[in-house]
């Protein structure tokens, strides 16, 4: 479907939709973290070492008197250089398609609406999604996705493909390092009007000559999450 519409549907219903993680994303213990190369910081740290970027983010978090963070739509990231997961022969990816919330592991995941379970998968390479789970939305006759990646590998154990998850529901955990692909805890979430026939995965970053292209079907997450943080 077309971006437009769907945006405007969200934008309607904006007051129905539930939580994706129980902490309340416009609390005063939440910051926004710059994962761009202007942060000075992220040049110093070894992000290939997990333990490493993850005391970074710890570091960035207490620099700002919080305990989650969140950000990323759009955001031509530095750290994906950490792994050839986002290397091509021809150009990096480093445009970052949905939001993330690092916050700790085995935080519980919501579902914000009622839905389905479109696919699953454990996306298992360093750098990449980890555990991922795909969920299937219909909004007045509008069909759209949601993407949670880097969650728990028991999130999949015993999830079944058209399940019905409802809204406010606990279907995932946030998952540790190295099980969510190897990265610091947190949630990738990211909506989309189209899965060109992907199932268990899709591009969570593309590469800058791509951005338009994937801003149309990857649409800003915080239609859902509404964070006075990712204004």
């Amino acid at each position: 479907m077309q971006a437009s519409p769907l945006i405007n549907l969200l934008k309607k219903n904006a007051a129905t939709f539930g939580p994706v993680v129980p902490p309340d994303l416009n609390g005063q213990n939440v910051c926004r973290l710059d994962f761009t190369a202007q942060n000075k910081l992220l040049q110093e740290a070894d992000l290939q070492d997990t333990k490493q970027f993850d005391h970074l983010v710890n570091q960035l978090l207490q620099n700002q008197q919080a305990t989650i963070g969140v950000g990323g739509y759009l955001e031509n990231r530095f750290i994906y250089s950490r792994s050839p997961h986002f290397s091509t022969s021809e150009e990096q990816r480093s445009i970052h398609l949905g939001v993330d919330i690092w916050l700790d592991a085995f935080t519980p995941v919501l579902a914000p609406l009622a839905g389905q379970v479109h696919s699953f998968k454990d996306n298992n390479n360093f750098g990449d999604y980890g555990p991922t789970i795909i969920l299937l939305h219909e909004l007045e006759n509008f069909t759209f996705y949601t993407l949670y990646g880097h969650l728990t590998r028991s999130s999949l154990a015993s999830l079944q493909v058209g399940q019905a998850i409802n809204k406010g529901a606990e279907f995932a955990q946030v998952g540790p390092y190295p099980e969510n692909g190897d990265w610091p805890p947190h949630l990738h979430f990211q909506v989309m009007t189209d899965m060109l026939g992907m199932a268990g995965d899709f591009p969570g970053v593309c590469a800058p000559s791509q951005q338009d292209k994937y801003a149309q079907i990857c649409l800003d997450p915080n239609l859902l999450l509404k964070s006075k943080y990712l204004v």
